[in-house]
C-alpha cells in the first residue's frame, strides 16, 4: 500500500488508487467530468489536472495510480491555469440556459466555473448550434446536445454497466456530439442512471422537468420498496412546497451509494415507481361500513370497532393476510398481536402479482416486495399461503379478515375464489395506504403511511437489514402501520404500547434468533447482515457513507 503526500498532507491507499480517490480520503475534492468510480477511466476531459513533484508536466489525477513517495499539489497556480483553460473550452460553444435548466443548482459546468473560472470570456466567434434541443431519446431521458462538455460517462454506463450500447458520440473536432444510435432509443431498465451521471444539463429526467428547483428540495436517505433487492436511495422533496411540484412532496428518487447492494445505480421500476405517495387514490381517513356505504369516521371509532369485532369471534376463524411491503418492525407487531397475543394460526402474506415484471442479472429481482426474506425471518406465514385462507374463508369459516395493503381483487389470484372469501366473511378490516377494489369491499378502512412516510427497516433476499427514515409526514389522518397496531393492540388490552420504531426493533433482536445483535447503531447507513456477531470494538459501518462528486 502505497504512501503518498497530497498538498502536505500523507495518506496510505491501496494499490493502484488513482489520485483523485487518494485526494477524496483527506477531503480535498479535485474537479473532474469524465471520471467516474464505478466506470472506466477515459481521460478525455482533462479538468482533473495535477502537479507531481518532479514530473515534467501535468498528470490527469484519474489515471495516475498512486506510487510510494509521491508528491502531489492540486492547487498551484499552473494547476489553477490548466483548470481555467480547459472551462474556457468547455464553456466556448455553451449555452446560457442556467435559468431555465433543470441542472441549476447541481450542474459541475456551473459549479467549477464558479469556483476555478475564465471569468472574462474571449469568445468572440459565434456558437456551434447542435440540432437536438430537449430531444427526447427513451421514456425517461431528454438530450440537448449543446449542453453535453462530451465527458462520455453516459456512453460508458450503456457499454459497460446495462450493456445495451444505445449512445455515441458522433462527428469530429468541435463538431462532435452525443446521440443515441440510428433506429435505438434509451429505453433500457436503467435508463435514469444516465442523468444521475451527466455533470451538466445535457441528459435531463423527463419525470423531473420543471417541476421543482433542486435548492428547494431536503434529501432523506431511504431503500427502494420495489423489489426485494433493496437498492439504496435517497428521496428528493418539496420542503413544505408542494405547489413548486404540482402538489408532488415526493420529487425523484436517486439512487444512493452502497457495495453490497447496487453500487452507484437503481432501476428505472424503481426510480419512477414512488407516485403512489401522493396519488389521488390515497386513503387520508378512517373509514367504516354503515349501511351500504364506507363513511369517514375517527380512529377512535374505527379502532374500537375493530377491536369490538375481533373479541366477538374466536381466532380460529380471524384470517390475516399480511404484506411484505411493511417493515421488520410491523411484521413483528403482526405477529405479537394476531399470533402471539390473540393465537390466530392462520395468517399469510405472499399474494401473486398479474404485473410481475420479472428480474435480471444485475439489480431487479423477481420478488417485488422488499421484505419477503424479513417476513419470513421474523415467523410468517403461519398459514401455508394464501389461497388456504381465501379457500377457508369461502366455505364460511371465518368470521372476520384483516388485510394488508394488497389488492386481491386485482392480484394473480383465482378471482371467483377473492369475490366468494370477501362475500362469505362477516367484516373485512383493510390497513393500507391506495384505494383500490378490495377497499370498496371492506367494512373498516385503517389508512397507512407510504414507506417514505415512516421509519423502520427492511431485510432484502440476502439477508441485509436496511434502515428506511421518514421523508415526509403522513397524508390526512394516515398513519405508520406500526402506530395502527400498536393503538389496536391498546384498544384489545395487550398490555404493550411501543414508543417507536427503535423500541420495537430492539425487542425484535431480542426475541428472533436471526436478527440478534443487530441495532440501529450497528445498521448504520449501509445496513448489516442477519446473523451478524458483535464485538467488543465499536461498531464501525462495512462502508462509509459515499457522496459521489461528479
Amino acid at each position: 500500500m502505497p504512501t503518498l503526500t497530497i498538498d502536505g498532507q500523507q495518506v496510505t491507499v491501496p494499490e493502484k488508487t488513482n489520485v483523485i480517490e487518494a485526494a477524496k480520503t483527506l477531503g480535498i475534492e479535485i474537479p473532474h467530468y469524465c471520471y467516474h468510480p464505478g466506470l472506466s477511466v477515459a481521460g478525455n476531459c482533462r479538468m482533473c489536472m495535477v502537479e507531481i513533484e518532479k514530473a515534467p508536466k501535468l498528470a490527469i489525477g484519474c489515471f495516475t495510480p498512486c506510487t510510494e513517495g509521491m508528491v502531489v499539489f492540486t492547487n498551484t497556480e499552473k494547476v489553477k491555469q490548466a483548470r481555467k483553460d480547459v472551462l474556457e473550452f468547455l464553456l466556448s460553444n455553451h449555452p446560457l440556459d442556467c435559468p431555465v435548466c433543470d441542472q441549476a443548482g447541481e450542474c459541475w459546468l456551473q459549479i467549477y466555473y464558479m469556483q476555478h473560472g475564465q471569468y472574462e470570456s474571449r469568445m468572440m466567434e459565434n456558437k456551434i448550434k447542435k440540432s437536438k434541443k430537449a430531444t427526447s431519446i427513451g421514456p425517461h431521458v431528454n438530450l440537448d446536445q449543446e449542453r453535453c462538455v462530451l465527458c462520455g460517462r453516459c456512453v460508458r454506463f450503456c457499454d459497460e454497466i446495462t450493456k445495451t450500447h444505445e449512445l455515441g458520440i458522433f462527428g469530429r473536432g468541435n463538431r462532435e456530439e452525443l446521440d443515441v444510435f440510428p433506429g435505438k432509443q434509451l429505453d433500457n431498465r436503467y435508463s435514469g442512471n444516465v442523468v444521475d451521471i451527466c455533470p451538466v444539463g445535457a441528459l435531463t429526467d423527463r419525470d423531473f422537468r420543471f417541476q421543482v428547483r433542486v435548492w428547494y428540495l431536503g434529501v432523506q436517505d431511504s431503500v427502494c420498496p420495489g423489489c426485494s433487492r433493496g437498492c439504496n436511495i435517497q428521496i428528493h422533496y418539496n420542503r413544505n412546497r408542494p405547489h413548486h411540484g404540482h402538489g408532488r412532496r415526493v420529487a425523484r428518487l436517486k439512487p444512493r451509494y452502497n457495495s453490497h447492494v447496487n453500487q452507484f445505480w437503481m432501476c428505472d421500476e424503481g426510480r419512477y415507481g414512488y407516485k403512489f405517495v401522493d396519488a389521488g387514490d390515497r386513503i387520508i381517513s378512517p373509514m367504516l361500513r354503515r349501511g351500504a356505504e364506507l363513511q369517514m369516521a375517527t380512529w377512535g371509532e374505527t379502532l374500537a370497532a375493530s377491536a369490538e369485532r375481533i373479541r366477538a369471534v374466536n381466532p380460529s376463524q380471524i384470517g390475516v393476510i399480511a404484506w411484505p411491503q411493511l417493515t421488520n418492525e410491523e411484521l413483528y407487531l403482526v405477529r405479537r398481536l394476531f399470533v402471539d397475543g390473540l393465537g390466530c394460526k392462520n395468517v399469510s402474506f405472499s399474494v401473486p402479482s398479474k404485473k410481475d415484471g420479472g428480474g435480471d442479472d444485475f439489480l431487479i429481482t423477481a420478488d417485488k416486495n422488499p421484505n419477503t426474506r424479513g417476513a419470513g425471518e421474523i415467523g410468517l406465514p403461519i398459514a401455508d399461503s394464501t389461497g388456504d385462507i381465501l379457500q377457508a374463508a369461502s366455505r364460511g369459516e371465518f368470521k372476520l379478515l384483516h388485510i394488508f395493503g394488497h389488492d386481491l381483487l386485482s392480484s394473480g389470484l383465482d378471482q371467483p375464489l377473492v369475490e366468494s372469501a370477501l362475500a362469505a366473511t362477516e367484516t373485512v378490516i383493510f390497513q393500507g395506504s391506495n384505494s383500490h377494489l378490495t377497499v370498496d369491499r371492506a367494512d373498516i378502512v385503517l389508512p397507512s403511511a407510504t414507506f417514505a412516510e415512516k421509519s423502520g427497516s427492511f431485510t432484502n433476499f440476502e439477508g441485509r437489514v436496511q434502515r428506511i427514515h421518514e421523508a415526509v409526514p403522513p397524508l390526512g389522518d394516515a398513519l405508520p402501520d406500526w402506530q395502527i397496531l400498536n393503538r389496536m393492540a391498546r384498544a384489545l388490552e395487550m398490555g404493550w404500547d411501543y414508543q417507536g420504531t427503535e423500541h420495537i426493533f430492539k425487542e425484535l433482536a431480542e426475541n428472533v434468533a436471526a436478527f440478534s445483535g443487530l441495532s440501529y447503531c450497528v445498521l448504520g447507513d449501509q445496513g448489516e447482515l442477519l446473523g451478524y456477531k458483535p464485538t467488543n470494538e465499536a461498531h464501525i459501518p462495512t462502508e462509509p457513507v459515499t457522496t459521489v462528486i461528479i
